[in-house]
C-alpha cells in the first residue's frame, strides 16, 4: 500500500505540474486578446484551470494525509513539511485573489459584450486600455504562476526527497522557488505599469513574444545545463579511492555494555574500552598452521553449459559447472579453499556469504583484497564455526559475476551426526541468461525417490539478482527450520504456506516423507520444482491457496544474548529511498542510503564489543534485502511490533516499501566489513557502505585505476 501511495503521489505531482503549468500560460495571455469576445472566451477557460488542478493536488494530499496518519515521521515528514504546503499555499492564492479578480473580468467582459450585441455591431470592438490593465494585473497572474512553480517544485522534491529534511537540500530548491516567483511578480508588475501609461495598448508582434519567450527558455536551459553539468562532473568516481573512506557516522552513542556479550571465534572484545590500536584487514585471518580437515580447489573459466531441457547458457563457473561444486564441512572444522583463475578477465574472489569468517578471508575485492585476475590464485583458509546453510560466490564485478554463475552451495553441518538418517537437498534457484529459472542446472521438473517416514531437508537458497524468489512445499505438513543458516527454537507446524526468499537469503525446511507424492515448487510455474516420492512417480499434487510465511511470530522465544530492552552502545538509522540523481556521470533514478550513493554514504563506525541497534527505513518503492557481512543480526521489531517467536537471527533480510526495522547485532568480528543489499543492481548503482572497526585501515582501493570493482 505504501508503495502504491508514493507512486500516486509522484504521478499526480506530474499532473498537477502540468494543469498548473497550463493555467499559468492561460492567466498570462489573457493580455494578447485582440477583441472582448475573445478575452471573454480566454477568461472562462482561466477559471477552468483555476478548479480543474484540484483533481491531482487531492491526488498528491491524500495519499500523503494516509501516510501521516498510518506511519513513522520518516516517512512523511518532507511530504507534510514541504511537498503538501508547495502545492496548497499557491492553489489557494489562486482561488482567494486570481479567481475573483478572473469572475470581475468575465462579468465585466460579458456586460460589455451584451452591449455590443445590442448595438448589432458587425465587428468586435477594440479593447480599452483599462480592460487590458485588468487583465495584466499581477494579482490575477502571479497565483498561477507561483502555482506552477510550486508544483515544480514539488516535484522536484518527489524525484529528489531531503531525507531528515538536510538543510542545503531544502533551501536551494526553496531559493529558487521563491526567486522566480519575485521575478515573475517585478516582470508582471513592470508590464502592468506600461499598460496603464499607453492610451492604446497595442498587442506586441508575436515574434517579439516568442523572441522574448525564448530567449527565457535559453537562460532557464543554459543555467539547468550548467548545473547538470556540475552534477554529473561532481559525481563521477575517482580512479583509486579507499573502501575505508567516506562520512564517518558514529551513531547515538549511549552506555557501555555488560562486559557479558558472545565472542567471535571464542576471543572476547573490549567494551568500549581504551582507543583501538592501528590493525589492518590483512590481519584478522583464518588459522595459517596447521593441517585442513577439508581441502578444496575452485577454477574459474569460462564455459558453455547445457541445462537439463537442452538449452545451452554461456557461463562463467567455478571448476567447469552451474552451480559449482557444493563445499560441505562440519561446524569447527578448518578449511582451506585454493582459487585459481584460468580466463575470467574481470576477475574473481570468493566471499562466504553469512559465514562469518574472519575479515580477511572474507573475499570482498578492494575492501579484504584484490582481485584475482586470470593465471592468479588465491588461498582462503577459515574455520567453520557456524552450522547451517550458506553459498558462495565471487564478490568482483558480483552483479555479473553472479549471474553468470560464479557461484555454489556451502553447508556446514553439525559436528555430531544426527541419529535419525536425514535426506538432505540443497534447492539452489537462478535464472540464467537467454534461458529461464531453474534449480541449479535443472529447468525441469525433477523427480526423487524417498522412502516413506524418511526425514527431509530442503535446503533452499536464492542467488537470483531482485527477485524474491517464491517456494511452495505441496502435499504435506512441513515446517520452517531454519532461516539464514541459524535453527528456528521449536518451530511451528505449517500447511498451505508458501515461502518467499529473498535475493541471497537461505530457509531450511523440514518435514517426514509421506507415502505419497510432495511437491517442492519453484517460481510461479507450476511444473519447475522437485517431485519427491515414494517411487519416484506419481503426479504433481494440486496445488492449495497459500499464505506467505512471516517469521516474527513463528516459533517459541528462548533466551538471547541482548533484547529490545538492552543499553545499546550505538544506534544507527538507515533511511533507504529513491532520488533522481547521477552516478558516476550517468543519470539514473538512484536507490540510496540516507540520501546519499557511495562514497558519500555513511561509514558506520563501532568499536570491539559494541552492541549495535541499527534502524532500517524503506521509505522507496521496491524491496531491499539487507546483507552485513560478517555478522548475524537479531530482528527486534517490524513496523513497532515486536519479534515474538523464535529469536529471528538473519543476516540477508528484504525491507519491503513502507516498512521499517530494528535489528541488532554485536560487533565482535572486527575488520572492514561491506554492509549493502543484496539487490546487486542496485548496490553495483552506489546502494552499499560499510561497517568499520575503528582502528582498521586498508591497503585496497577500488576504482577504475584499480582491478577491484565489488559490485
Amino acid at each position: 500500500m505504501y508503495s502504491i501511495s508514493t507512486q500516486i503521489i509522484l504521478f499526480a505531482s506530474l499532473m498537477y505540474f502540468v494543469f498548473t503549468w497550463i493555467g499559468s500560460v492561460k492567466a498570462s495571455r489573457l493580455l494578447y486578446s485582440r477583441n472582448i469576445e475573445k478575452l471573454h472566451h480566454k477568461t472562462r477557460k482561466a477559471l477552468f484551470w483555476s478548479w480543474f488542478p484540484i483533481l491531482p493536488a487531492a491526488a498528491v494530499i491524500g495519499p500523503i494525509v494516509w501516510i501521516q496518519q498510518t506511519m513513522d515521521s520518516n516517512f512523511w515528514l518532507d511530504r507534510v513539511c514541504i511537498q503538501a504546503p508547495l502545492v496548497i499555499v499557491p492553489l489557494l492564492t489562486v482561488w482567494l485573489i486570481s479567481v475573483p479578480k478572473l469572475l470581475k473580468l468575465r462579468s465585466l467582459t460579458k456586460q460589455i459584450k451584451a452591449e455590443q450585441d445590442a448595438l448589432e455591431q458587425s465587428e468586435a470592438m477594440p479593447l480599452e486600455t483599462v480592460i487590458y490593465q485588468r487583465a495584466a494585473s499581477p494579482a490575477l497572474i502571479i497565483p498561477f504562476q507561483m502555482t506552477a512553480l510550486g508544483a515544480l517544485t514539488a516535484l522536484y522534491f518527489s524525484l529528489v526527497p531531503p531525507v531528515w529534511l538536510q538543510w542545503l537540500e531544502i533551501s536551494i530548491p526553496l531559493a529558487v522557488f521563491a526567486v522566480a516567483t519575485a521575478g515573475l511578480w517585478w516582470r508582471h508588475q513592470m508590464r502592468y505599469r506600461q499598460v496603464g501609461k499607453m492610451a492604446s495598448y497595442a498587442i506586441p508582434a508575436f515574434w517579439k513574444r516568442a523572441l522574448t519567450m525564448m530567449s527565457v527558455l535559453a537562460v532557464v536551459a543554459g543555467s539547468a545545463y550548467y548545473l547538470f553539468t556540475i552534477a554529473m562532473n561532481n559525481s563521477e568516481l575517482p580512479a583509486e579511492i579507499d573502501m575505508a573512506s567516506g562520512t564517518a557516522d558514529y551513531g547515538q552513542q549511549s552506555v557501555s555494555g555488560d562486559g557479558n556479550l558472545p565472542t567471535h571465534n571464542g576471543e572476547k572484545g573490549a567494551m568500549n574500552g581504551s582507543s583501538a590500536t592501528m590493525v589492518a584487514v590483512t590481519d584478522p585471518t583464518g588459522p595459517r598452521e596447521g593441517t585442513p580437515d577439508r581441502r578444496f580447489t575452485l577454477t574459474a573459466q569460462k564455459k558453455t553449459v547445457t541445462l537439463s531441457s537442452g538449452k545451452t547458457v554461456d557461463a562463467w563457473t567455478y571448476n567447469g559447472q552451474i552451480p559449482g561444486p557444493e563445499l560441505r564441512m562440519k561446524a569447527g572444522e578448518l578449511v582451506e579453499v585454493t582459487l585459481v583463475n584460468e580466463n575470467i578477465e574481470q576477475g574473481v574472489t570468493l566471499h562466504w556469504h553469512g559465514l562469518d569468517a574472519p575479515n580477511a578471508e572474507d573475499g570482498v575485492s578492494g575492501a579484504t583484497q584484490n582481485a584475482i585476475m586470470p593465471g592468479e590464485t588465491y588461498t582462503y583458509r577459515f574455520r567453520a564455526e557456524q552450522a547451517g546453510t550458506f553459498w558462495y560466490h565471487s564478490h568482483e564485478d558480483s552483479q555479473e559475476a553472479v549471474s553468470m554463475g560464479l557461484f555454489g552451495s556451502l553447508i556446514v553441518e553439525p559436528k555430531e551426526t544426527p541419529l535419525q538418517e536425514v535426506k538432505d537437498i540443497t534447492v539452489m534457484t537462478h535464472r540464467w541468461k537467454g534461458a529461464a529459472l531453474a534449480i541449479g542446472a535443472s529447468d525441469q521438473l525433477e523427480r526423487m525417490t524417498i522412502t516413506p517416514g524418511t526425514s527431509v531437508r530442503l535446503r533452499l537458497i536464492n542467488t537470483d539478482d531482485w527477485i524474491q524468489q517464491k517456494y511452495t512445499l505441496v502435499g504435506t505438513h512441513f515446517e520452517v527450520a531454519a532461516i539464514d543458516g541459524t535453527d528456528l527454537n521449536k518451530p511451528d507446524i505449517l500447511t498451505n504456506t508458501h515461502i518467499n526468499v529473498a535475493s541471497g537469503g537461505r530457509y531450511d525446511l523440514t518435514f517426514i516423507m509421506p507415502e505419497h507424492p510432495v511437491f517442492l515448487n519453484v517460481g510461479e510455474n507450476d511444473r519447475l520444482g522437485i517431485l519427491m516420492s515414494p517411487d519416484g512417480k506419481g503426479e504433481i499434487p494440486t496445488a492449495p491457496r497459500t499464505i506467505a510465511f512471516d517469521p516474527l511470530q513463528y516459533g517459541s522465544p528462548a533466551a538471547t544474548p541482548f533484547d529490545a530492552s538492552s543499553s545499546f552502545n550505538r544506534d544507527f538509522t538507515l533511511v533507504l529511498d529513491n532520488k533522481l540523481g547521477f552516478y558516476n556521470r550517468k543519470m539514473d533514478f538512484l536507490y540510496t542510503l540516507n540520501g546519499h550513493v557511495f562514497p558519500k554514504t555513511p561509514m558506520l563506525m563501532v568499536k570491539e564489543g559494541d552492541l549495535v541497534k541499527t534502524t532500517i527505513v524503506n521509505r522507496g518503492i521496491v524491496d531491499h534485502p539487507m546483507y552485513l557481512h560478517g555478522h548475524r543480526v537479531l530482528v527486534l521489531s517490524r513496523n513497532g511490533k515486536p519479534s515474538t517467536g523464535s529469536p529471528w537471527w538473519t543476516d540477508t533480510l528484504d525491507v519491503q516499501p513502507g516498512e521499517t526495522y530494528e535489528v541488532a547485532f554485536v560487533a565482535n568480528n572486527s575488520g572492514l566489513w561491506m554492509d549493502h543489499f543484496h539487490n546487486l543492481v542496485h548496490a553495483a548503482a552506489g546502494m552499499k557502505m560499510h561497517l568499520l572497526y575503528e582502528g582498521v585501515t586498508t591497503s585496497y582501493f577500488v576504482g577504475s585505476g584499480t582491478p577491484n570493482n565489488p559490485e
